[in-house]
């Protein structure tokens, strides 16, 4: 029992990706990565250099894009650099911390996107008090809530997990260190971890999906009074685009981390979905479901073709 301790063990051994296909898994995952990046980061341009978009709407998005940047970047890179190398291993301490930032990052987009449907909630049931509910003090204390409450959240787990020893086994069936995947490699006693992890992932859950439950339902009830058709057709079509992230990261997320960890294909898909697969497709549903955005990012092009074009015949 003396010899339990973390320095038995100094690195572990990523096998979630392991495959005869390791070429074509790295051209996928990278030019999935590009395309995250890209969108993200056209999101957070357009959004910052229109001030038509500069909108609680909007301001709440641009955090999304760049929690969605902050969340890609912590796995997939090391998920690419793995599926060039021969020994895929990574060192526990860096484990530890990637494990920590995918819960700060993924827990704080949960909060994140419940922000964003009470904002939806009090701009179309209390359209001539919207100015006045989301002042942007409360916007900004809203965002600064959803990040402190993602870090509490992740600090309370990643202490516990950073107690733990390590001694034998140094394989994870898995692409990254999440949370859950650590725990089976531990020789410590992990009861207080699980439930420390099951009942955080629920309060979690519910704590966010509730206001979403309760905003839409108040949302459709104020939609089916709305008698113009063109009033009730714009007002679907800015909640479908938050209805489609949200449905993509809570179909995934939470059940990669309620469900018992196996190395399962299907805890993998879960992984991949959530993690690597939604920041990817949120600019996209953003983007192309909103007539603002749209126009914005043409503006944005216009604008910058006119001064590469300005450049040129300088």
């Amino acid at each position: 029992m003396a010899l339990r301790n973390h320095s038995t063990i100094t690195e572990f051994i990523l096998l979630g990706l392991s495959s005869d296909l390791k070429a074509l898994l790295f051209v996928l995952f990278l030019g999935i990565y590009f395309l995250t990046l890209m969108g993200n980061l056209m999101m957070l341009l357009v959004i910052r250099t229109n001030s038509q978009l500069h909108i609680p709407m909007y301001f709440f998005l641009s955090n999304l894009s760049f929690l969605d940047l902050c969340l890609s970047s912590v796995i997939v890179p090391k998920m690419l650099e793995n599926l060039l190398s021969e020994r895929k291993t990574i060192s526990v301490e860096g484990c530890l911390a990637q494990g920590f930032f995918v819960f700060i990052t993924a827990g704080t987009e949960g909060f994140l996107l419940s922000v964003m449907a009470y904002d939806r909630y009090a701009a179309i049931c209390h359209p001539l008090l919207y100015g006045q509910v989301m002042s942007k003090q409360l916007c900004l204390h809203l965002v600064w809530g959803s990040w402190g409450l993602g870090f509490l959240n992740a600090l309370i787990n990643a202490l516990l997990a950073v107690k733990l020893d390590f001694c034998e086994n140094d394989t994870i069936s898995h692409y990254s260190c999440e949370l859950p995947s650590l725990f089976p490699l531990s020789c410590s006693n992990i009861a207080i971890n699980l439930i420390v992890l099951v009942c955080s992932t629920l309060l979690h859950g519910l704590g966010t999906l509730l206001p979403i439950f309760f905003s839409y339902a108040h949302i459709f009830l104020t939609i089916l009074n709305i008698t113009s058709t063109s009033g009730r057709n714009k007002a679907f079509s800015t909640c479908s685009s938050h209805l489609t992230a949200v449905s993509l990261f809570y179909g995934s997320g939470f059940l990669r981390y309620l469900i018992p960890t196996s190395g399962s294909s299907l805890e993998l898909l879960f992984s991949v979905q959530y993690s690597v697969v939604t920041p990817m497709l949120n600019p996209l549903i953003y983007s192309l479901k909103n007539k603002e955005v749209k126009a914005a990012v043409r503006r944005t092009l216009v604008k910058y073709l006119s001064c590469v074009k300005k450049i040129d015949q300088a």
